[in-house]
C-alpha cells in the first residue's frame, strides 16, 4: 500500500527494538525478538483516530536505512502512519549525540554496544499509554495485557503483517461505546471513558504535549482522571518520547545506576541521582531506558 525509507541519524539496529518488544509486557508480543530479526511488524491505531495501520519494517544491516511498507490500513493519511511508525522505535530523533554519550561514558557505551544501540520503544500513542495505565492499575502486567487484548478484539481492529495478526486498540469514539468489558471494573471503565474523551478533545496529542515542556506536560497529564504522578511521567517518557527527561520514581533504574556508577546514595537521595544523571544529557531518557533494559555487569569491550 505504500513504501517508505527512514535513514537513521546515529547508530540504530531494528533488532534491538524487536528484542525489547519481545520482553515488554505492554507490547504483549513475546515472539517479536526471537532470532535477532532485522524485520519488525507493527500494528497500531493511527493517532488521528481515522483508522488502523499495519507496517512492516526491515533493516538489512546495522545503522543502515530502515525500509518500511504500509501493508494494511484503514487510516487515511499515509504520512501520519509513516511518522508514527518512526516515532514508536524512536527514529524520529537524531541519535548522533547518543553515540557521543557512549564514547565519553563507559557505563552507557558498554550497554549501547551490548544492546545493539537500543533506543526507547514507545507506546503507540499517549492515549494508549494512558489507557494502559488505567487497565494495569493493581494488576499484573501479563494479566493486564490479556485484558487489553480482549478489549481490542471486541472493540478495536486487526491487521496482518507478514504471517502475524496484530490487534489494534479501540479508537476513542469506539471505546466510549463500550458499556462493559471482562475483568474491568465499572470504575476502570469510567476512567477509560474519561481518557477517551480527553483524547478526542486533543488533550493527549503527542506533538502538543512535547511542545509544552516537561513540567507543563506533566501537569496536563495529571489532570486526566485516573492518572497519578507515576503514570503522568510514564506517559510523558514512554509515549510522548522526549530524549532528555528524567524520572525520580523508578526504583529499578536508580538501583541500576547506583550499582553501575558505584554511587549507592543515588538509590534514596534524589539530589544525588539527579547529579549522577547529568552526565547523560541530552539523552537522559534514552540512557535511563538503556540502564533498565540491559543487565549488569558487562564486559569491558
Amino acid at each position: 500500500m505504500g513504501d517508505f525509507s527512514i535513514e537513521p541519524r546515529g547508530p540504530f539496529t531494528l533488532a534491538s527494538a524487536a528484542r525489547f518488544i519481545a520482553g515488554w509486557p505492554p507490547a504483549g508480543r513475546p515472539g517479536a525478538g526471537t532470532g535477532g530479526e532485522t524485520a519488525l511488524g507493527l500494528g497500531f491505531l493511527v493517532d488521528d483516530w481515522s483508522g488502523y495501520a499495519g507496517v512492516s519494517l526491515l533493516q538489512e544491516r546495522p545503522d543502515g536505512p530502515v525500509q518500511g511498507t504500509i501493508v494494511e490500513a484503514t487510516a487515511v493519511d499515509p504520512e501520519r502512519i509513516r511518522e508514527q511508525a518512526a516515532r514508536i522505535v524512536s527514529l524520529d530523533h537524531d541519535g548522533e549525540g547518543y553515540r557521543a554519550l557512549g564514547e565519553r561514558d563507559a557505563v552507557v557505551g558498554r550497554r549501547q554496544r551490548a544492546s545493539g544501540w537500543l533506543r526507547p520503544v514507545l507506546f503507540h500513542s499517549p492515549y494508549e499509554a494512558a489507557c494502559w495505565a488505567v487497565i494495569s492499575a493493581r494488576m499484573r502486567q501479563t494479566v493486564a495485557a490479556g485484558v487489553r487484548d480482549e478489549l481490542s478484539r471486541t472493540a478495536g481492529g486487526r491487521v496482518t503483517v507478514g504471517d502475524e495478526e496484530l490487534l489494534t486498540f479501540p479508537a476513542p469514539g469506539r471505546l466510549l461505546e463500550v458499556s462493559e468489558a471482562a475483568s474491568l471494573s465499572a470504575e476502570k471503565l469510567r476512567r477509560l471513558h474519561s481518557i477517551a474523551r480527553a483524547a478526542l478533545e486533543g488533550r493527549l496529542d503527542r506533538e502538543a504535549l512535547l511542545a509544552r515542556g516537561h513540567d507543563e506536560a506533566l501537569a496536563a497529564l495529571r489532570e486526566l482522571h485516573g492518572i497519578g504522578p507515576f503514570w503522568a511521567e510514564g506517559i510523558l517518557l514512554r509515549a510522548v518520547g522526549p530524549t532528555d527527561a528524567l524520572t525520580l520514581s523508578e526504583p529499578r533504574l536508580r538501583r541500576r545506576a547506583a550499582g553501575a556508577y558505584e554511587t549507592p546514595e543515588a538509590v534514596d537521595d534524589d539530589a544525588a541521582f539527579v547529579a549522577l544523571a547529568e552526565r547523560w544529557r541530552p539523552y537522559r531518557t534514552w540512557a535511563s531506558v538503556l540502564l533498565r533494559a540491559v543487565d549488569q555487569p558487562l564486559p569491558l569491550t
